[in-house]
């Protein structure tokens, strides 16, 4: 079912209804009827007639009128058992307000679990538990209590009440926008974070979408949603939990996998998400996001009544990959007629006192720049606003005169303009005017300079959105009948880790370069394939009960002639054995030494909210300990391929240095794509590993690979929609 009925219901019964102005119970209803909510009122409460002068039922089963939604306003205890009466009345929708349920431990998960079970029986889609409620504010059903909430076109999705109490509040006192619908998640125990996504993607009146994340229980399904969502309406999402304390935290809070990572935020980006990381930023970007076009070329002007903030604007913007190009030379000749002689022109833009005395310069300034083709928006920093109250009371009345000029710009020119005001706090008309336009004024520069930021990257994922990158994953699509095979034969042999020679002739078969290797059982079949390689050659032992060659001393490297290669045979499988006396031993794998280049590792795994991604970076020991590593949602495309090598601080070492001649990219983007094709292919692979791999000037070669199966019973499609 839709979530139609339920955040637009046009009925609601309260369980728990109260005449204690203390409890939801009675705030819910008090806000409904003072809000003029029209839609019918149902409380239930056994113990009293009535309540506010509305009828009081002892059961939700009781009530004679339909009922949408139930706000359930009782004990974590008692919510099966109103919810089977719910189901007796057809409700289509329960808010559960109580908490003690998944975010308390295993017996609150219990008691969620038999929550759902109710819920599914009767078709009854649920908002929390653990939530502050929902509001739609265009029609006035506010269940949450909170009165006065400012109206507007922003979407609220939160799983903390505290910072939608937060966010309301500022949208209140700080801006003219206001709100759609406020929901509070809770634990997503039923409705998903993509389901109210795709609502509110299709709301007509909704044009941003905000949202304050701890942990997301189908974090693939959100992205295919946001991928299709942000092509029209932008989102804004602060995610908690990136350090360890901050995961424990919104663990206990939602009951949710929690926790930021790079694979979140590199999923979140790829999908068009605006990822904010400081809470004073989140709804300024929301606001400038639903009042202003995207910044389309990635270039801004920066207009200033001083040097100073000029520079660090700047320097801020410069950070946060926005462009500012120099004007025209005919962009620049105008502003020289208008301004006086110490002004600066090229941009930034420093008017050096020619608004001292008439700050109408500002608009006359805003439209000169705005006409420049270079110049995909506009900042505005300094004293705008402050004009009447810094040098003269009567320059009050001009500044307001350019705030209508410059507010009417936005839509004339479709560019966006942002202002920075250091008078912004004294709240002059002129800036009240500015957010009337949709002008985003902020006393912050870092705000204002982040709220460019925004809209820049904005545009830039609108120009290079492609339908095709959606995060979804076509199993099995291109498996190999042999790759198949080499899956099947090691189940059967009761196993969940690949030899390595098995792990490279999977990768061989889907085109990626790996050595020419040979499997001996005896010292005598290993120096003959040794011999057979004409060259120097590497010892591995191969063992299904040993995933770390090296920790078991299974390695010897730069091996030559028949008597080295069966000394080391022989110490590889004595020390195998010392490692681990019960292990199965398939033999001794020979391989040929590779020419040296830059070692790199690629690895795979299933990520708990969002299934199968990939990881880049340095090889060796230095991936530990630099940690110098990017991260994507699988599957990928070879534009993304590109970027996660490009977004490693190690990447010019591919380039060459010193004189040394470059790397092999291509062939390393070509095997980033074969392991996103392998997993894709085979569902049953839990984990990929690939380290080292050596990058050469011409080619690579795939030194070592490790790969781990789901276990039999586990054999399934992770994190997938199809």
């Amino acid at each position: 079912m839709g979530l139609e009925q339920v955040l637009n219901a046009r009925s609601v019964a309260v369980v728990g209804a109260s005449k204690v102005p203390t409890k939801r119970g009675y705030q819910t209803i008090r806000t409904l009827l003072d809000e003029g909510y029209e839609g019918a009122i149902y409380p239930v409460n056994p113990k009293e007639p009535s309540i506010m002068g509305l009828k009081c039922y002892t059961a939700v089963s009781e009530i004679p009128g339909e009922v949408d939604v139930a706000l359930i306003a009782t004990p974590a205890r008692t919510v099966p058992a109103v919810l089977e009466d719910c189901g007796k009345k057809g409700v289509k929708g329960a808010i559960i307000l109580a908490t003690g349920f998944g975010e308390t431990g295993a017996k609150g998960k219990s008691l969620e679990g038999e929550v759902l079970k109710v819920a599914g029986r009767h078709h009854i889609r649920l908002i929390g538990p653990n939530t502050s409620g929902m509001i739609n504010l265009k029609d006035n059903l506010n269940l949450v209590g909170l009165k006065h909430s400012p109206k507007g076109d922003i979407a609220l999705l939160t799983q903390s009440g505290n910072m939608a109490l937060t966010l309301i509040t500022e949208a209140k006192l700080q801006s003219r926008k206001g709100f759609t619908y406020y929901v509070g998640v809770g634990n997503e125990a039923d409705i998903r974070f993509h389901e109210y996504l795709e609502f509110f993607s299709q709301d007509p009146d909704t044009r941003t979408i905000l949202m304050y994340v701890e942990g997301m229980r189908e974090g693939r399904k959100f992205l295919q949603q946001a991928y299709k969502t942000t092509e029209n309406k932008p989102v804004v999402l602060l995610k908690s939990g990136r350090s360890s304390t901050g995961k424990q935290s919104a663990g206990s809070h939602t009951g949710a996998l929690a926790g930021m990572s790079e694979v979140a935020k590199g999923a979140f980006e790829r999908a068009g998400i605006i990822v904010i990381e400081n809470s004073d930023e989140l709804f300024p970007a929301a606001e400038s996001l639903s009042s202003l076009p995207p910044i389309k070329n990635n270039q801004i002007a920066i207009l200033a009544d001083g040097g100073g903030h000029a520079t660090i604007a700047a320097d801020t913007l410069t950070d946060l990959g926005v462009k500012i190009p120099q004007l025209e030379e005919k962009t620049q000749a105008k502003l020289r007629a208008i301004l006086p002689g110490g002004a600066t022109v090229r941009n930034p833009i420093d008017v050096a006192g020619g608004t001292d005395d008439n700050p109408a310069v500002f608009a006359d300034c805003a439209n000169i720049i705005l006409g420049d083709p270079n110049v995909g928006g506009l900042l505005v920093v300094g004293l705008f606003g402050g004009y009447g109250i810094r040098f003269a009371e009567s320059l009050s009345l001009i500044e307001e005169d350019a705030a209508h000029q410059i507010g009417k710009m936005v839509k004339r020119r479709k560019k966006a303009i942002i202002v920075h005001s250091l008078y912004n706090s004294e709240k002059p008309h002129s800036l009240d005017l500015l957010r009337y336009y949709g002008v985003p004024v902020y006393g912050s520069l870092d705000i204002a300079c982040k709220c460019i930021g925004v809209l820049a990257e904005y545009g830039r994922y609108l120009k290079r959105y492609h339908a095709k990158s959606d995060f979804v994953l076509n199993w099995e699509a291109k498996a190999k009948p042999e790759g198949r095979q080499i899956i099947g034969s090691v189940y059967q042999q009761d196993r969940t880790a690949l030899l390595e020679a098995e792990a490279k002739q999977l990768l061989r078969f889907h085109g990626a370069a790996v050595t020419s290797d040979a499997l001996a059982t005896t010292e005598d079949a290993a120096a003959k394939a040794a011999a057979a390689m004409c060259g120097k050659v590497v010892l591995k032992i191969a063992s299904p009960d040993i995933l770390h060659k090296s920790d078991a001393k299974g390695v010897r490297l730069n091996l030559s002639g028949k008597d080295q290669v069966k000394r080391a045979f022989r110490e590889i499988i004595k020390n195998a054995k010392a490692y681990k006396a019960n292990a199965r031993i398939e033999g001794v794998l020979i391989s040929p030494m590779v020419c040296k280049g830059i070692e790199v590792i690629i690895g795979t795994k299933i990520d708990d909210q969002f299934g199968p991604v990939i990881m880049y970076g340095l090889g060796g020991v230095m991936v530990e300990i630099i940690k110098d590593v990017s991260f994507r949602v699988l599957p990928i495309s070879r534009r993304s391929a590109q970027r996660m090598i490009a977004e490693t601080k190690s990447h010019p070492i591919l380039d060459g240095v010193r004189g040394d001649k470059p790397y092999d990219k291509k062939a390393l983007v070509n095997l980033l794509l074969v392991c996103s094709e392998i997993i894709e292919a085979y569902p049953q692979i839990q984990e990929m590993d690939l380290n080292p791999v050596i990058i050469h000037h011409e080619g690579l070669s795939i030194v070592d690979a490790r790969i781990l199966l789901n276990p039999r019973s586990e054999d399934k499609k992770e994190g997938a929609t199809t």
